[in-house]
């Protein structure tokens, strides 16, 4: 379970270093991990067992919705099949650190099966107008959630 935000800083070559607790988990069932676009303008990074299901579900999706068709064009156009180096860093591929506006500092945001990954500038815009929402009203199904 991936859980925990973690701000972390890219290299000038891309790399950032996945934090100890989690490589072993994330590399589990085989070095490599996967790497995508996700609708939000963020990154998904899955462990590559962990994305098989994911793409399968995905390209399942028909071709006659536009909005099918760009989610296919996201979630698999972009996927990356990525290995740790030596030191347990990842390297973000130049395509996807433009399309996540990618510089130095990022966000590494547990989602328990995976991680996303932000701009640091756009996960505090993002969790600002998470927070204005929340105050607003839950989502639903929580009506009668207590923390």
């Amino acid at each position: 379970m991936f859980q925990g935000a973690t701000e972390l800083a890219l290299d000038a070559k891309g790399r950032f270093a996945v934090p100890t607790r989690h490589r072993e988990a994330l590399t589990s069932g085989g070095a490599q991990v996967v790497l995508t676009a996700h609708p939000d303008g963020c990154l998904l990074l899955y462990p590559r067992l962990a994305w098989e299901p994911i793409r399968t579900r995905v390209q399942s999706l028909g071709d006659f919705s536009e909005q099918s068709r760009w989610w296919k064009r996201l979630l698999v156009g972009y996927a990356e099949e990525i290995e740790p180096d030596g030191s347990g860093r990842l390297l973000v591929s130049p395509t996807l650190r433009k399309y996540a506006r990618l510089d130095k500092a990022l966000m590494l945001v547990g989602q328990g099966s995976h991680f996303e990954i932000w701009d640091v500038g756009a996960w505090g815009e993002k969790l600002q107008a998470a927070m204005a929402m929340a105050a607003a009203a839950p989502p639903p199904g929580t009506e009668n959630f207590s923390l």
